[in-house]
């Protein structure tokens, strides 16, 4: 029935909406979900920082692996209600977020796509062998730090697996790059579950593709 409605419009495919960013995801996941996790090391400098972070808020880290996005609109009141996340300092007070947005303000990257903000849809199109996968998945929450920006989409109707998935990256105190990629999912029914070997195949393969595609020559213009 969900599939029916307008993007937008349909829930997340499952009920532990925020849980990548418990500490102990990897002892604990949701119950009946697998966990993933892995952080590396994609370079150093501010240069790298400013490329990696900023390819992983406008969908970059997705596209330069393959996958086609397609964002679909949603009414204003959708997004500008959504919850975006206070960043303190070390003294517990609060900091403005370089990426924040406001009722009447988009922010772009340089290339000039809009970062994500919490409540985006999209429908993600995954070569999946011959194939191209449509998988709709929706924003749940933003990071927005000094030094450590990224964000997680859930699943929705429609993605061959329920969960979801964060891609974070941070900027060490020696200058190092860093991306962590956390995420819990399961195959979303009968069928996915019929091809579950071959899913994890396919997991395996773009989470290779996520570090490559922050780790190579940055493009300058």
């Amino acid at each position: 029935m969900s599939k029916r409605l307008p993007l937008w419009q349909r829930p997340v495919s499952y009920a532990a909406i925020g849980a990548t960013q418990a500490s102990d995801l990897a002892i604990h996941p949701p119950p009946g979900y697998r966990p993933f996790e892995r952080r590396t090391r994609i370079g150093h400098g501010d240069a790298r920082w400013d490329y990696a972070w900023t390819e992983v808020l406008t969908w970059g880290i997705q596209r330069n692996s393959g996958f086609r996005i397609d964002v679909a609109e949603a009414p204003a009141a959708v997004t500008d209600q959504t919850y975006v996340p206070v960043a303190f300092d070390e003294g517990g007070d609060p900091v403005a977020g370089a990426i924040a947005v406001s009722n009447d303000e988009t922010v772009f990257g340089p290339d000039g796509a809009a970062f994500v903000v919490p409540g985006d849809t999209a429908k993600l199109k995954i070569p999946f062998g011959p194939f191209r996968v449509v998988a709709p998945a929706r924003v749940v929450y933003v990071v927005d730090e000094l030094r450590r920006k990224g964000f997680a989409y859930g699943t929705l109707a429609g993605h061959p697996e329920s969960g979801e998935e964060a891609f974070i990256v941070e900027q060490t105190d020696d200058g190092s790059v860093w991306l962590e990629i956390r995420a819990f999912s399961r195959p979303a029914n009968a069928f996915w579950w019929l091809v579950y070997p071959v899913l994890r195949l396919s997991q395996a393969f773009y989470n290779r593709r996520y570090f490559r595609s922050l780790s190579g020559p940055i493009e300058t213009a």
